[in-house]
C-alpha cells in the first residue's frame, strides 16, 4: 500500500512539472518610453504679411533760400504718423536662423513745416510749408530665434535695403509776421523721389496656432538717410530733408511650408509565448 501511494504522488509531481514545460512565458520587458521631442517651427520656406502702424519723425529738412545762394534750416518741420503694411519670403535655416525679403508699404504722411525770413511783401516774414510723402522699401533681413518657450518663440532681427521716398509737391505760401492777411501768394514746390539706402532693427515674438501657422507681434525700426525733397521755384528751393527715423508696432502672419516635425514613437516587437 505504501509503495503504491509513494507511486501516486510521483506521477502527479511528473506531470506538473511536463505540462509547466509546456508553456514558456517569455519575461516581460521593460517598457522604454521615447524621450519627447519637441515640436518647433517647420522649416524650410514661409511667407509673412504685416500689417502696422508708425511713429515718424523727420530728422530735419533744408531749403536754399533767396536764388540758391543760402542754405538754412527750417524753423519748425513735423510728420504726421502713419500705416504700414508688406508681404515677404523667407527661409528657416536652422531651428535659431531664419532670413527673409519684405516689402513694405508706408502711408500716406502728411508734412508741415515753417519758416521766417523776408519776403515780397514785408522783411519779415512766415511761411507755412505743406506737403506729403509715402514710401516703399525693400529690406534683406536675417532673424536669431532665441528658443521655444511653449508656444512662444522670442527673436531679434536687423536688415538692410532702400527706400524709395515719394515726397508730393510742397505748397508754401509767406505772410508778414503778425498780419497772416498781408501774403506773397502761394507757390507750388515739384516733389522729389529718389531710392535711399536704409536699415532696420528688429524684436518681437512668433506665437504658434497651428503647427505651420504662427501670428507675429513685434517692434521694427526704421532709419531711411536723407534726400531730395522738393524743387526751385520763385527765389526758393530746392530742399532736402535730413533723413527718416521710423518706429513701428506691427502683427502679422506667418506661414511656414515645410511641414510639422512630429514626434518618433518607436514600434516593439511583441514576442509570442513558445511552446516546448
Amino acid at each position: 500500500m505504501k509503495t503504491i501511494v509513494i507511486g501516486v504522488v510521483a506521477a502527479m509531481l511528473t506531470g506538473s512539472a511536463a505540462f509547466a514545460a509546456d508553456v514558456y512565458q517569455p519575461p516581460l520587458e521593460p517598457v522604454v518610453e521615447a524621450a519627447p521631442v519637441e515640436v518647433g517651427a517647420a522649416s524650410g520656406w514661409y511667407l509673412r504679411g504685416d500689417v502696422g502702424y508708425a511713429f515718424t519723425k523727420l530728422r530735419g529738412a533744408k531749403f536754399y533760400q533767396g536764388s540758391n545762394s543760402y542754405e538754412r534750416d527750417f524753423d519748425s518741420y513735423d510728420l504726421d504718423d502713419t500705416w504700414t503694411g508688406g508681404v515677404g519670403v523667407g527661409y528657416q535655416v536652422t531651428n535659431y536662423l531664419r532670413t527673409d525679403v519684405t516689402l513694405d508699404y508706408l502711408g500716406k504722411t502728411d508734412f508741415e513745416g515753417s519758416t521766417t525770413g523776408g519776403c515780397g511783401v514785408a522783411d519779415f516774414c512766415t511761411s507755412r510749408d505743406i506737403s506729403s510723402m509715402t514710401a516703399w522699401s525693400l529690406m534683406a533681413n536675417a532673424y536669431v530665434d532665441i528658443g521655444t518657450y511653449g508656444i512662444f518663440t522670442p527673436y531679434v532681427g536687423a536688415g538692410i535695403g532702400g527706400t524709395q521716398v515719394r515726397w508730393d509737391k510742397l505748397k508754401n505760401t509767406s505772410c508778414e509776421t503778425g498780419n497772416p492777411d498781408n501774403c506773397d501768394g502761394e507757390f507750388e514746390h515739384s516733389g522729389k523721389r529718389k531710392w535711399r539706402f536704409t536699415y532696420g532693427l528688429m524684436a518681437g515674438t512668433a506665437i504658434d496656432l497651428t503647427c505651420n501657422l504662427q501670428a507675429d507681434v513685434g517692434y521694427r525700426f526704421r532709419q531711411i538717410v536723407g534726400g531730395d525733397m522738393f524743387g526751385y521755384k520763385e527765389s526758393g528751393g530746392p530742399g532736402r530733408d535730413k533723413g527718416i527715423n521710423i518706429h513701428e508696432a506691427r502683427a502679422g502672419l506667418r506661414y511656414n511650408f515645410g511641414g510639422c516635425e512630429q514626434a518618433y514613437v518607436p514600434e516593439y516587437p511583441v514576442e509570442q509565448p513558445v511552446y516546448k
